[in-house]
């Protein structure tokens, strides 16, 4: 029976102006609702469905401010057992080098791990680099970019989906996962378990609790950083083809312009 680790990230809602702060061009996460990655959807409903396979246990766990615990909430009210969220002002601003490095000492405190699943790319930061980074910490084989997720025995396979074709991947446990959106079809939180997440632990550490010093993380030690931001040009006015006989022309010279054919 498999012990499963999902990482999760709580981000500002994709439907929510999303704004830099003015000094550090850190993401302002007080301007928008908070939300649970739509992408880490994906990656627990994969560990639930190892798990509705082959038993097991799956715990949430995330890096973030003290409100990352509604994300951790979500999760667990999709069906994950437990969370473990690690909490601390000295992680503000670290780059995915440091949250990977982060996220290794929070598996660490959690115990043994067979599979750890995430999402391919988060939608605030989207490097993308998060699991390959942490396999290169927990020298771990990492599956990423997966539209397809099994345990036989163990080893962990799977089809990852790229423009030249589809690629079968297998690996042996322990292993790291990264999910695309095509990975499944998250299940809908019931409501036994939205209330019966209320209930479910989660754990809070500090830097203090885990292997990761206050040098080795935030925004002053990060190797990148952003020095400058434009802010996104407002909607204009789209261009309007009057049909007089000659539209289909017309648009595909438009299309043509714009590089799209």
């Amino acid at each position: 029976m498999p012990n499963i680790v999902v990482l999760v990230k709580q981000v500002p809602d994709t439907w929510s102006e999303r704004k830099l702060s003015d000094d550090d061009f850190t993401l302002d996460r007080e301007s928008a609702d908070a939300v649970l990655d739509e992408i880490n959807e994906n990656a627990v409903e994969a560990a639930l469905k190892l798990k509705e396979e082959h038993g097991g246990n799956v715990t949430v766990a995330t890096i973030g401010p003290e409100r990352a615990v509604e994300a951790l909430r979500k999760a667990l009210s999709m069906g994950a057992d437990d969370a473990v969220i690690l909490s601390d002002d000295a992680l503000a601003g670290s780059d995915a080098v440091q949250t990977a490095w982060a996220l290794s000492t929070v598996i660490d405190a959690i115990g043994d791990v067979d599979v750890i699943i995430t999402g391919n790319a988060s939608t605030d930061g989207g490097t993308g680099t998060v699991p390959a980074v942490l396999g290169v910490y927990r020298g771990l084989p990492v599956l990423t970019h997966m539209r397809s997720v099994a345990i036989d025995g163990s080893t962990v396979t799977g089809e990852r989906e790229t423009e030249d074709g589809v690629h079968q991947l297998k690996a042996n446990l322990p292993a790291i996962v990264s999910v695309t959106e095509k990975a499944n079809e998250p299940r809908f939180a019931s409501f036994k378990g939205i209330m019966a997440a209320k209930k479910k632990p989660v754990r809070e550490l500090t830097l203090a609790d885990v292997a990761a010093e206050a040098e080795q993380v935030g925004l002053e030690n990060a190797a990148t950083s952003v020095t400058a931001a434009t802010p996104k040009p407002p909607k204009s006015a789209g261009e309007r083809i009057n049909d007089e006989g000659d539209a289909g022309v017309k648009l595909a010279e438009f299309l043509k312009s714009q590089k799209f054919i």
